[in-house]
């Protein structure tokens, strides 16, 4: 299936910011954590691919734009869920919302097909994020809007600016099948296509991406080839080392739900075969923030990661 990213990207996605001034899309890199070099312009400028600031939600019965087969990133906060399509997060890739007065962004970076939930608090203060149009080891940079610091999405972490160093707490999301996701949570809210942006929603800008080994921008470190490229893992970082579940070795494993002890911590990972969907809970049975993403992501950002293997 032909490939549309030409909406988002040009030919200066392989240009370094130290040989392209105009891929810097303003941002000011001081105190920059990263090497600058590993920071190419995705194509669009600083806000060319819009976030959502005021998010509109619908009611699931309403919620006609959707088909059962299609992905969700689905969030439970103070007893209400949540459901934010795929195919609206491919075009945006940043929703700033809040529950309760509880403030947090989610976040989609389609080239690393990882999904990440975060509490929009650094340092007592309240942060609201963009989409910079820079990525740094093919992830999207978020940037907030109050200090203008770059943030990589996968790490949680600021880049550069006057955040850079400081994190932001990562929040539990499941990636599912939107017909999961009703059926679990029939009372939940849905993302609307009334974004104020027009955008083909039922057309899907990287179409084929997820099929091809091709990478369309360079990653720092390739990982090693005992998983495909874009093999989907379960990523979760513990407190001093983190590890990969390869959805192939789940498969293998086939077990609905098993224990794992990581860092004198029981896990309990859960595997929908069905849904191809993957998530980690507690002893207690609370879930964890883990992340779904590409092998070559996960590996790029932690390549002293453990694996999961089946046989474990």
């Amino acid at each position: 299936m032909k490939l549309l990213l030409t909406f988002f990207y040009g030919l200066i996605f392989t240009l370094p910011l130290s040989m392209h001034a105009a891929s810097l899309n303003g941002f000011n890199l001081d105190r920059l954590t990263v090497p600058a070099e590993q920071i190419l312009s995705g194509g669009p400028g600083r806000d060319g691919i819009p976030a959502i600031l005021n998010p509109h939600f619908i009611d699931a019965g309403k919620a006609k734009f959707l088909k059962g087969h299609d992905t969700v990133l689905g969030l439970i906060m103070n007893g209400k869920s949540r459901a934010y399509p795929i195919k609206i997060l491919n075009w945006h890739e940043v929703v700033n919302d809040s529950i309760d007065g509880r403030k947090f962004v989610i976040s989609y970076c389609p080239l690393c097909g990882s999904g990440m939930a975060f509490l929009a608090r650094s340092d007592k203060q309240t942060l609201t994020f963009g989409v910079s149009g820079l990525l740094y080891n093919s992830d999207v940079l978020m940037y907030d809007h109050q200090t203008e610091s770059l943030w990589s999405q996968i790490r949680g972490q600021a880049i550069s600016g006057m955040a850079a160093g400081t994190s932001l707490k990562q929040y539990p999301l499941t990636l599912t099948r939107w017909k999961q996701w009703q059926s679990d949570h029939p009372d939940t809210k849905v993302l609307s296509t009334k974004t104020g942006y027009y955008r083909s929603y039922s057309q899907d800008p990287y179409a084929g991406y997820s099929r091809t080994p091709r990478l369309f921008f360079p990653v720092a470190i390739q990982a090693p080839s005992s998983y495909a490229v874009k093999e989907t893992i379960l990523g979760y970082k513990g407190s001093k080392e983190n590890i990969a579940f390869p959805l192939s070795e789940l498969r293998k494993h086939d077990r609905k739900m098993f224990s794992y002890l990581f860092e004198g911590q029981q896990l309990n990972i859960h595997w929908d075969s069905q849904n191809q969907s993957a998530w980690i809970s507690d002893a207690e049975g609370k879930q964890l923030a883990s992340t779904m993403l590409y092998w070559f992501a996960w590996y790029a950002f932690y390549p002293d990661t453990k694996v999961f293997k089946a046989g474990d």
